[in-house]
Order: C-alpha cells, then structure tokens, then sequence
C-alpha cells in the first residue's frame, strides 16, 4: 500500500534502525526503494539484508530532487513516502497516519503529508531547539504556507507525474514543489502523529555552507512567486 523511498551517502549507522522500523510498522504491504549516492560504508549492504530494492545515482548526477525523482518513478504504488535514510519511524503507527490522510479515504485536495521529527539523547541542543520550535503538536492543514520537509513526508504519485521535483535546484525541493503545489490549488497537512527521530535536526546545527545554500534557493523562490 506504501512505497518507501530513503535517500542515502553513508548512512550505515541508520539505515538498519530505519529499515526495521519500516518492517515492524501495523502496515504490512510496504515496499522500500533506497537511491544511494555512492555510499563508501556499508549502507547499501544493510539495505540488502532487509530485501531494499537498490537504486543508485552518480555524484555527478546527483541533486535532491533527481534522487527523488528516480526513487518515485520506480515506486509501485500510488502512495510513496519520502524519509531521509538517518529519520527513524518513533512507532508502529507512522504508516497509518500517512494512509489516513493520502490513502483511499484521504482527502483528494491534499497532495502531501509531513510529519513531526522529535530529536534523540545525543542530538545537540540547538539542534533539538530547531526541532521542537518547527515541528510542534498541533495539527496543521496548509493552504497558504508551502513549508514542506522531505525528511519524513509522503505524495501521490498521480500528482507527481505531473508535477516532479525540480532536479536543478541545490536544495529544499520540497518547499519549491510546495509551492507549485499550493498555488495549483492543492493543501498540504501537517501531520504531528506521524513521528520520526532525527538526530541531526533540519539546520545540522552550525552548518553556514548549508545555510547559505538553502537561503539562496529560497530567495529564488519567493523571487518566483
């Protein structure tokens, strides 16, 4: 019912944790496609053990939303989600609330789901503070704002075909498909239930290259509105 697609680069101390909490969800049918950038550890033989379907991308070929795009193309059904390889399912129920909103009974106005990403022991705290402060408790159904985050996400694959993430942009492909998707009309849930850890936050703490990256596609962004 679920198609999973992790992006990965060396991402062996997670990929296992990630794997399994996918396999222990209430949802059975859930197929998991992993784009792997070159990964040099052993991320791609984890991923093996579990029955992952390998994909693998090219450095030179390589931007966020081309992984994306490779991932969803070879999905098999209607509902693909979209998880960073290092995000880990908090329970068995992530699947659920994800079916609740995009599924057969879901809403055919909402064209994504995000979901809430809650820090563990050893995340630093300001990255803790990025956390808490973006995702918060209540539930959220956007109409207006087209903040998005592909760390732990889902889409329908219907929409996608019409509408693929921009594969030249270097980087928040997610807020740019945002808001093509609210300006078409289309909603956007936040969805607080649908839980994932992520140790590193949404900032990666005092990262100024990745900051300055992402602010400079925003500008082009807003630029374009």
């Amino acid at each position: 019912m679920i198609s999973v697609v992790l992006r990965s680069k060396n991402e062996a101390t997670w990929i296992g944790r990630c794997c399994t909490a996918l396999q222990n969800q209430r949802v059975r049918d859930i197929e998991i496609i992993l784009v792997d950038n070159e990964s040099t550890d052993d991320t791609v033989a984890i991923a093996r053990r579990f029955g992952v379907t390998v994909l693998n991308i090219t450095r030179e070929d390589f931007t966020y939303g081309r992984a994306l795009n490779v991932g969803i193309e070879a999905a098999s059904h209607e509902v693909v989600a979209l998880v960073s390889a290092h995000c880990v399912p908090v329970d068995e129920l992530w699947a659920d609330y994800l079916l609740a909103h995009l599924g057969p009974d879901g809403d055919p106005a909402v064209c994504g789901v995000y979901g809430r990403q809650e820090p563990l022991p050893e995340t630093s705290f300001m990255d803790r503070r990025d956390l808490w402060t973006t995702f918060r408790e209540e539930r959220v159904r956007q109409r207006k704002d087209y903040f998005f985050h592909n760390a732990n996400s889902g889409i329908r694959k219907s929409i996608w075909r019409k509408e693929p993430f921009d594969e030249l942009i270097r980087g928040v492909e997610d807020r740019e498909w945002g808001r093509r998707m609210i300006n078409a009309g289309h909603e956007i849930v936040y969805e607080p239930h649908m839980r994932v850890y992520h140790h590193h936050g949404i900032h990666q703490g005092r990262d100024e290259g990745r900051a300055k990256r992402v602010a400079e596609v925003i500008e082009i962004i807003r630029s374009s509105k």
